[in-house]
């Protein structure tokens, strides 16, 4: 699979440390109760991506 020339992928920030996770996304990804692990404070939280704005759902 080859990106599309021109589409910037950014790599989701965890909510709680702000340290880079080992996620990708473009624009024009939408996620929806995805759970998101980070390495770097080994927790895992559930977000939400809509029109490139990271929400994280409180439990």
């Amino acid at each position: 699979m080859t990106a599309i020339q021109g589409e910037k992928s950014e790599w989701i920030l965890c909510p709680v440390c702000q340290s880079r996770t080992r996620i990708k996304v473009r624009k024009d990804t939408t996620l929806l109760n995805f759970p998101l692990f980070c390495p770097k404070c080994r927790r895992e939280t559930l977000i939400n991506i809509v029109d490139s704005k990271i929400c994280s759902i409180k439990e």
